[in-house]
């Protein structure tokens, strides 16, 4: 069982993670493999803007928010004694999620949501949603 793990820093996502620690029992032996996913949107691109922040910069800026968005999620895991990876990508949230779970061959995608009930959503939209319709694996939506 391989389940990605997706988590933005967020209470909500940090309740799906504490769901998940509390559920592990829901899973046969060996344990899951599980993978810690945040998604960073790409910085937007501006003219010039390569002559005064370098590739290695923007790279830099991706993982240093991508590990504090995770920190707490790490700690988390970390105390449960689980064994995971982790990884920070940069693009559209659902869509990566969905790609990377793919690409990892995840049996299980586990998430929090942000609780916006379902006239907000309708309007704003979210990740959850998104990535409900375009996900082929089962998603596990915490609230």
């Amino acid at each position: 069982m391989r389940i990605l793990l997706a988590v933005d820093g967020s209470p909500n996502s940090l309740d799906a993670v504490v769901s998940l620690i509390k559920h592990m029992d829901w899973f046969r032996d060996p344990p899951p493999a599980v993978r810690l996913v945040t998604v960073h949107l790409p910085v937007p691109k501006v003219g010039g803007m390569s002559q005064i922040v370098s590739h290695d910069m923007i790279e830099r800026y991706y993982r240093e928010e991508g590990e504090k968005s995770q920190a707490d999620a790490v700690k988390l895991l970390e105390g449960a004694n689980m064994k995971f990876s982790s990884v920070v990508l940069v693009g559209d949230p659902a869509q990566m999620i969905v790609a990377e779970a793919e690409r990892d061959r995840c049996d299980l995608i586990y998430m929090g949501t942000r609780g916006l009930g379902a006239v907000t959503s309708l309007f704003l939209g979210s990740v959850a949603m998104k990535l409900l319709h375009l996900s082929k694996v089962p998603v596990v939506l915490v609230r």
